[in-house]
């Protein structure tokens, strides 16, 4: 099954602040030994995660089981969260980690939806195949397009299938991504320019 876009609503700024002020005093709880206060941060973040995650590995049971070792991770961890970052960049951090590793040694199958790639991928040329076919082609191209950016997608590498998922499926910014890949953000750019470049490529047969 083809990925689909997280249906997280985007913060503004003002309850994005609010947010991070209510983990900031679960987190302060938690390192104190609250489990409860741990629990709450389960609850507020876990479904976000998972679709992070399910969106790296298409495989809801690998999902649902990376995402609680990360919290289990994260659990363990708490301890050492100094609060550089929001809670959730920390908690992403460790769950792409744990995604990474389980991706290099299980090789799953990844995909990526058309909906969810910009228009530096050639969506343009994408549509203009799409819009030159009768309305009755249009359903199997697309179909057919969506079976070649699945394909696409799963050659690029780990991090780079990474840094396309939180950039144009999580939304997260360059500086977001930079924080959770612990790398610079000229690296983020470089690394998502790259991975365009290569998902162009790869259509591109396909395409004209």
């Amino acid at each position: 099954m083809a990925l689909s876009k997280a249906t997280t609503v985007p913060h503004s700024e003002s309850s994005q602040t609010l947010v991070n002020d209510r983990d900031v005093t679960l987190v302060s709880k938690a390192q104190k030994g609250d489990l409860g206060a741990f629990d709450a941060l389960t609850v507020r973040h876990r479904e976000r995660l998972m679709s992070v995650i399910y969106n790296m590995t298409s495989n809801r049971e690998d999902a649902a089981d990376l995402t609680q070792e990360a919290f289990v991770k994260a659990f363990r961890s708490i301890g050492r969260f100094k609060g550089k970052s929001s809670f959730f960049t920390w908690l992403y951090r460790i769950g792409v980690n744990i995604t990474l590793s389980h991706l290099q040694k299980n090789r799953s199958r990844r995909f990526f939806s058309l909906e969810n790639l910009s228009e530096e991928v050639n969506q343009e040329t994408a549509f203009e195949v799409l819009a030159s076919r009768s309305k009755a082609d249009r359903g199997t191209l697309l179909n057919e397009l969506q079976e070649k950016l699945n394909e696409a997608l799963q050659k690029l590498s780990n991090k780079h299938r990474a840094i396309v998922v939180l950039f144009e499926i999580e939304g997260q910014s360059h500086k977001q991504i930079s924080e959770i890949m612990k790398c610079s953000e000229g690296t983020v750019r470089s690394r998502l320019h790259y991975a365009k470049q290569q998902l162009q490529g790869y259509l591109s047969d396909y395409l004209k």
